[in-house]
């Protein structure tokens, strides 16, 4: 019985990383808010910036700060309790990339989740604060000075690996398997905005405000 248990435990981990992942607050603010489904106007993106577009600003910052937290609680369990159990850091990569997939690719809401922006930046906050930091940083100075949140979006997904390669020599020790599920999260990341890069190669992307 023993044997299997370093097996089951990042399995088991890995999909309850998922399930917390496939929870589209999008959809269950707006409902607790008594707001129309995010998924029937705008962009019918199910995540925090399309829940602005309904006007209600707190049901936005609440969805985005709901959709960080699901994709940092599962990474930040595993990293402070998973060596008690056995985890290595392979099953961080595992639950991290579990937890963004989850969001994008939701079983609760018929696989059809959101771009995982928020969930990312929370993945990579569990995983290391000066990573996540780091992440976020890129994205607001995009943000401020294009005011183009899916220009800083893909600004963060292309730098993020990178940072978390850098950080070897400076802060944090390197594992292959997290900065392959970083790779691989970025490039979801950014196929999933593929509509907003045609928008802003013909000039047609929205500003922030």
């Amino acid at each position: 019985m023993d044997i299997y248990l370093p097996i089951a435990y990042p399995i088991l981990a890995a999909v309850v990383a998922y399930l917390i992942g496939s929870l589209s607050f999008a959809v269950l603010v707006s409902r607790a808010m008594g707001l129309a489904d995010p998924r029937s106007y705008g962009s019918q993106n199910p995540g925090a910036t399309n829940v602005l577009r309904s006007g209600n600003k707190a049901a936005a910052a609440l969805t985005l700060l709901l959709d960080g937290v699901k994709g940092w609680l599962p990474v930040w369990a595993v990293v402070h309790y998973g060596p008690q159990a056995g985890m290595s850091d392979g099953t961080l990569a595992l639950v991290a990339l579990a937890a963004f997939v989850g969001h994008v690719w939701p079983v609760f809401f018929r696989f059809k989740g959101g771009k995982g922006v928020a969930t990312a930046a929370g993945v990579l906050f569990g995983i290391e604060p000066f990573l996540g930091l780091a992440t976020m940083s890129t994205w607001l100075i995009v943000a401020f000075f294009t005011r183009y949140s899916s220009l800083a979006a893909l600004a963060g997904a292309v730098f993020a690996p990178a940072f978390y390669f850098l950080g070897n020599r400076v802060v944090w020790y390197v594992d292959n398997r997290v900065l392959l599920a970083a790779v691989i999260m970025s490039g979801i990341l950014i196929w999933r905005h593929q509509s907003n890069i045609a928008k802003l190669i013909r000039g047609e992307e929205n500003r922030i405000g």
